[in-house]
């Protein structure tokens, strides 16, 4: 594979999203991923619904650009494996609970001894001290201690809702590819690597702070409760459907006024200019919800669009896959895998024109490259037949 990370080695210990999210973000990028798995089932994301021809969906959209290797850790042959595998490798990610990583010997003290270039990237859910560092973390937890959910509410008032993605997960992955990113350039300064700690609460802290954190940036004014700025989402119900239609500028307004045929709005002193648009938002979204409900949706986007009133149609996931859009980005993909035969799945968004990866490989079957690993590593077919009647290490 070609593609802007040819030539680096990632060893990745993780499961779920957010760490498989990273090392397929850097797979898709043409590293070489090795994904190294338990005997006893491997990712778990490999057993949850939604599934063809053995492969869950959840796993495939995770882990493609992936080799797959299958090591028992609680062997000491199998931790001396996963040594050797760091010991040529240019990165290492795990998201073990804190603690877990040194128990099992495959810390960064550990693997930086045998090879101090590596990059080491450790990710955990609450973060590495403190009180909630060694508790189970799952993506709503991390929603709803961050703030994410009364962000999502709109007000301290309203009840708490949970963002209906993963977001904490996957934010959590492409901060992780990217620092990853940043950790590969220092090392060609410094000729070491160094051990990343990330955590998904940080990282949906860190998000939110950009714009959702208003109330709390100066110091002493800090607001001891957060009100709405409207009761009422920029999604608008059409006479048809749903339209979202942004007014953010007085000029913008103008045009929607006319458009619309409102020329009344004109001549409201409240909406006089940009200030008074937001001093006034509730009012202003009322009377532009009243007039879209009278057209249909496509009519409002031809009429609004030739207005260059910023608006976009509110689309099914269905209609998202055939929009016009989305099909001339060539945003998502078409490839055949062996085993779940045809997919559909989105490619990398980053693209890279002078440095395009050419292939696009399948997620792998558990323990699918383990022999082809262990010859790359130098083993003998004797020294892998050994470990695999051990199931030291295991072949799909």
């Amino acid at each position: 594979m070609v593609g802007p990370l040819q030539g680096y080695r990632v060893i990745d210990l993780t499961t779920m999203i957010s760490g498989p999210l990273a090392t397929m973000t850097l797979g898709d990028q043409g590293a070489d991923v090795i994904k190294v798995e338990t005997p006893s089932g491997g990712d778990f994301t490999r057993h949850v619904a939604t599934r063809r021809g053995g492969f869950s969906a959840a796993f495939l959209n995770n882990n493609r650009n992936k080799r797959s290797i299958v090591i028992d850790l609680k062997q000491e042959q199998g931790v001396a494996l996963v040594h050797t595998l760091a010991s040529s490798a240019d990165v290492f990610v795990q998201n073990f609970r804190p603690g877990v990583a040194d128990r099992l010997g495959v810390s960064y003290g550990a693997l930086a001894e045998i090879n101090p270039e590596l990059v080491y990237l450790s990710i955990a859910g609450f973060g590495f001290e403190g009180p909630y560092a060694q508790r189970r973390v799952f993506d709503p937890l991390i929603q709803s201690l961050s703030g994410l959910t009364t962000v999502q509410a709109g007000s301290d008032e309203q009840r708490p809702r949970l963002v209906r993605t993963i977001l904490p997960d996957k934010l959590t992955g492409y901060v992780a590819a990217q620092a990853v990113c940043a950790a590969l350039l220092a090392r060609h300064k410094t000729n070491r690597g160094q051990h990343i700690q990330l955590s998904m609460i940080d990282t949906v802290i860190a998000f939110l702070w950009s714009s959702d954190m208003g109330g709390h940036t100066f110091v002493g004014d800090e607001l001891e409760r957060e009100v709405a700025q409207s009761f009422i989402d920029l999604v608008y119900e059409t006479a048809d459907g749903y339209i979202s239609v942004a007014i953010m500028r007085h000029t913008e307004w103008v045009a929607l006024a006319k458009v619309a045929n409102r020329p009344e709005w004109l001549e409201d002193k409240r909406f006089a200019d940009t200030a008074g648009l937001e001093e006034h938002k509730e009012a202003r979204l009322q009377l532009i919800q009243q007039a879209l409900s009278e057209r249909g949706t496509d009519e409002w986007v031809e009429l609004l669009t030739a207005a260059d009133v910023p608006c976009a149609p509110v689309l099914s996931r269905r209609e998202m896959v055939r929009h016009a859009q989305t099909e001339a980005n060539g945003i998502l993909v078409q490839s055949t895998h062996p085993q779940a035969g045809e997919l559909r799945q989105a490619r990398n968004p980053a693209r890279f024109l002078d440095s395009p990866p050419e292939e696009f490989r399948g997620a792998p079957k558990h323990g699918q490259h383990s022999v082809e690993i262990l010859t790359d590593l130098g083993l003998c077919e004797n020294k892998i037949n050994s470990l695999l009647e051990a199931r030291v290490v295991v072949q799909a």
